[in-house]
């Protein structure tokens, strides 16, 4: 599969969860990019797609992150630049 993500010291892995809760997310280790539904998985597409948000990860790890958000627009009939 794709690489693995490291844990961000700029983020708290409990907030995403409290504020989403028991979802799946393109980043599961820190708890970001909730793609559970296909507002999240726009947003979460979105988001990736910004310089600043995308520095906070090595490439891999990017590449990992929008794999999962594409795969989930895949799975639930969304159609997204899948760049």
């Amino acid at each position: 599969m794709s690489a693995k993500i490291d844990k961000r010291e700029d983020v708290n892995p409990e907030e995403g969860a409290r504020e989403y809760g028991d979802v799946e997310f393109a980043d599961p280790t820190n708890k970001k990019y909730p793609i559970d539904t296909p507002e999240h998985i726009r947003a979460a597409h979105s988001y990736i797609n910004h310089k600043d948000n995308a520095a906070k990860y090595s490439a891999d790890e990017v590449k990992t992150i929008k794999e999962r958000i594409n795969r989930a627009a895949k799975k639930h009939g969304i159609e997204i630049n899948t760049d």
